[in-house]
């Protein structure tokens, strides 16, 4: 399926359409299993500081469901904060964010980073360290990606306040909430945050990224509607105009 883009700037979702027929991709456009992924659960905890399993379940099964739907599993890196008493890892961010920028070098042809974690309006918490902020956050997938085609996933409560840093013509960046709402799924018993399970479940029929991420925001809005949970969050998403043609032609390719 091919889909007719916004004009740079635009939320992504707002006009989609099935595009005419366009021109071969460019001998620059390259394949998904050449792309770098890094996956990031960044806190382990509820509002109590109580462990849960949402961010871990969510951190495991995303780097499966993006092998499954066309990346290399070699190229791709996922990782916790979770202390190693809990069944993590005991890393520090600073380690995590190395080996992310060790893997963006080794695959080269664009970059998938998604973090999932707990949120405030200031940015995203990142274990007991404190805070991730979006300047932060920027700065370091300029150094890891460049100007290679790049999506950025944030799913975290108020994490719309990492669109407009983030938003640049090579990236499409999408987030769990408005960067006045909070988003759901972080609690105890919970399998994994709503954005999170809305993102595994639409890459089973997603075309490509414009498309999960249209996708996503459908489902999210439907189960936050079914279970009462309210306000909306109102996952938000943006595509660089250097990228919207591209990520026509890169579609996700399942595994047989």
């Amino acid at each position: 399926m091919r889909w007719q883009h916004l004009f740079a700037g635009a939320l992504v979702w707002a006009a989609l359409a099935v595009a005419p027929a366009q021109a071969e991709p460019s001998v620059e456009d390259v394949p998904l299993k050449d792309w770098a992924v890094g996956i990031l659960a960044a806190d382990w905890r509820d509002s109590d500081g109580a462990p849960i399993d949402a961010f871990e379940n969510a951190r495991r099964d995303l780097a499966k469901a993006f092998a499954d739907v066309g990346f290399n599993p070699d190229n791709i890196t996922h990782m916790s904060l979770r202390p190693r008493e809990l069944g993590g890892f005991s890393l520090r961010s600073s380690e995590v964010f190395s080996a992310f920028e060790q893997q963006a070098q080794s695959a080269q042809a664009g970059c998938l980073l998604y973090f999932t974690s707990h949120g405030v309006p200031e940015g995203m918490v990142l274990g007991g360290e404190g805070l991730l902020s979006p300047d932060k956050l920027n700065g370091l997938v300029s150094q890891w990606c460049g100007e290679r085609p790049t999506v950025v996933v944030v799913s975290a409560c108020y994490s719309g306040v990492f669109i407009p840093v983030l938003a640049a013509p090579n990236r499409l960046v999408m987030s769990a909430a408005r960067p006045d709402r909070s988003s759901f799924g972080c609690g105890a018993g919970m399998i994994y945050p709503v954005f999170d399970n809305c993102v595994l479940d639409s890459l089973i029929d997603a075309d490509d990224f414009v498309h999960l991420a249209s996708l996503t925001r459908q489902c999210v809005a439907l189960r936050e509607r079914q279970q009462r949970l309210w306000p909306p969050s109102e996952p938000q998403a943006r595509i660089g105009v250097d990228v919207d043609d591209l990520f026509v032609f890169l579609n996700f390719e399942r595994n047989q």
